[in-house]
């Protein structure tokens, strides 16, 4: 069976490298350093013997049970009252014997002892030592592993800290594990009959379908009691199951299965992290979408002021209109030179000039008025603009957690940016300077003296009646200084219509340029105000952009791994069953 299965299992491990090799590249380039090791080393054991792990509390037997096991007469692992293991050590198969120090917490152990041509076994420190690093370090042995051997003290099988291990070994990389109660030599039968049992219930009730349990005793087996010490039934499963030419066709369906969580695991953070990146940019859209409709609703106040200021020009230069014609009718101009010989009554140079005072009077008061009451409501528009955007930062949706398993560097990068985002915009929306920059408005001089009403957002109102008023001052004052100088042209009653159809014209103009200053000023401010709240986004959209390339790359790659990795798995499917027996 061994020699038929070799050239597959051959071409299988050659690929599983391959992609091995490729899965750490991943994990290198998400930046997780711990799955990165992990994936080393599975990569760098795929040409290993089959792994046993031995993990358990400190006393529980598994030095003594590692001896026993090997059966090679000595102390190949020590044995002591305190805890003796404080690295961990792979015992792997060698001509001759011999010990490396691979680093501060792995040891090599070579033996030349048989049953190790097929088979690794590495005892591990007590996951409940004091000993710094311990539980960290043989957590990290954990995954590369195809056996877990669980070692418990016969007589209290059920201490926490030893199943919160098994917890993680299933939970985290649905290991194939076998319970070993040693020691068993120092209970009675009835009792340890319970103890298997009830670490066999417990085993079940934590999800495993078919819980192996041996109960030994390596004091017995080293004095020479074999048919007492169990260690035959144990031998005899790893026999059946693995040593017996089955070994490396379990490594690889094991280390296939290893890769295969990691994958999987990448795949579940990088579905949290497309989650993420969707609602960041339906945040960035709504984040536009609500400018623009505050822009739409702040030009149609634009709008509606500029209709009411229109409707007051109108009512006004035509009444004035009306009166210009009349006074300047042949009766009119009659009447007024002789009744300016017998009364005060002023001559028509005089009345001219009259009628321009108070057609400028009138004017600046019925504009002012206007721009008072529409001045509110375009002000307030535009506020909302700063204020939702504001509230809309604070309430951007978080999916993706700064303790994230694998992408938490990147999580922490968003939440800086967004907390920078939050903390620029409040400083933005704090600062007059912010909306009174001379480039909105180039030919207004000086606006600070008129600014000591407000601050910050709150400024937007003086700004905007500050320049309408500048503004109203420009069109009403140049429209006068035409229509003083046309009246002062004024001689003989042949220059009637002259007079007559050049107020109209210059009314016209005038309401012209009061159009276009009420539009382009203050839409121009509209425009320059929302494009300078969007540029608070600069570094967001740099994040949004670099992340939208990073997804596309890493999601390919994962996904790729994973179509191969399915590849494997399915065509060792068959001899897993058989293997296994699990369907």
């Amino acid at each position: 069976m061994t020699k038929l299965l070799n050239p597959q299992l051959q071409t299988h491990r050659a690929q599983l490298e391959e992609i091995t090799k490729d899965l750490h590249e991943l994990t290198i380039r998400i930046g997780h350093e711990e799955m990165s090791h992990t994936v080393s080393d599975l990569r760098n054991r795929l040409h290993e013997p089959f792994m046993f792990v031995i993990v358990g509390e400190v006393k529980a037997g598994k030095s003594s049970f590692i001896n026993a096991l090997l059966a090679t007469g000595e102390e190949i692992t020590k044995v002591a009252p305190q805890p003796m293991t404080d690295t961990i050590q792979q015992i792997l198969y060698g001509e001759e014997r011999a010990e490396v120090m691979v680093n501060d917490y792995l040891k090599k152990i070579m033996l030349p002892v048989d049953i190790l041509q097929d088979i690794a076994i590495v005892d591990t420190p007590g996951t409940n030592t004091i000993v710094a690093h311990h539980q960290e370090i043989t957590e990290r042995f954990v995954p590369a592993s195809d056996l877990i051997v669980f070692v418990f003290e016969a007589k209290n099988p059920y201490r926490q800290s030893a199943w919160e291990f098994f917890d993680f070994i299933q939970g985290e990389w649905r290991k194939k594990v076998i319970f070993v109660l040693q020691q068993k030599d120092l209970m009675p039968a009835e009792d340890l009959a319970i103890n298997i049992q009830g670490v066999k219930d417990n085993a079940l009730k934590k999800g495993m379908t078919i819980p192996h349990v041996f109960a030994v005793s390596a004091k017995q087996e080293q004095e020479g009691q074999t048919t007492q010490s169990g260690f035959g039934e144990l031998r005899a499963y790893i026999q059946n199951h693995i040593t017996g030419g089955q070994a490396p066709a379990l490594k690889l369906i094991n280390s296939v299965a290893t890769a295969n969580n990691i994958n999987e695991r990448i795949a579940t953070g990088l579905d949290l992290r497309q989650q993420q990146y969707r609602a960041d940019q339906e945040f960035r859209e709504d984040i536009r979408e609500t400018l623009d409709e505050q822009e739409t609703k702040s030009y149609k106040q634009v709008d509606l002021l500029n209709d009411a200021l229109l409707g007051a020009y109108d009512r006004i230069t035509t009444k004035k209109a009306y009166e210009l014609e009349g006074g300047l009718s042949l009766f009119g101009l009659l009447r007024r030179s002789v009744s300016s010989i017998f009364s005060k009554t002023p001559s028509a140079q005089q009345w001219l000039t009259d009628l321009a005072k108070e057609m400028e009077d009138e004017l600046n008061g019925a504009l002012q008025q206007r721009l008072n009451e529409g001045m509110i409501d375009l002000a307030d528009s535009i506020q909302q603009m700063a204020k939702i955007i504001d509230l809309k930062i604070r309430s951007s949706k978080t999916i993706l957690s700064n303790d994230h398993e694998i992408f938490s560097d990147i999580a922490e990068r968003r939440e800086n940016v967004l907390r920078d985002l939050q903390d620029q915009f409040s400083r933005f929306i704090s600062k007059t300077e912010n909306f009174t920059d001379e480039s909105l408005f180039p030919d207004k001089k000086n606006l600070s003296p008129n600014l000591a009403a407000g601050s910050g957002i709150a400024a937007i109102g003086v700004i905007l009646m500050t320049v309408s008023q500048i503004g109203m001052l420009d069109i009403t004052g140049g429209l006068l200084t035409a229509i003083g100088l046309l009246f002062a042209g004024f001689s003989t009653r042949s220059k009637r219509k002259k007079i007559t159809d050049g107020f109209r014209q210059e009314i016209a103009q005038g309401r012209q340029r009061l159009t276009e200053e009420v539009n382009s000023t203050l839409k121009r401010y509209i425009v320059h105000l929302k494009k300078r709240i969007d540029d608070n986004f600069l570094r967001f959209d740099d994040l949004l952009k670099r992340e939208g390339v990073q997804l596309e790359e890493i999601s390919i790659q994962q996904s790729n791994i994973n179509e191969r990795l399915a590849t494997i798995a399915n065509a060792l499917a068959p001899l897993s069953r058989d293997l296994d027996g699990r369907p």
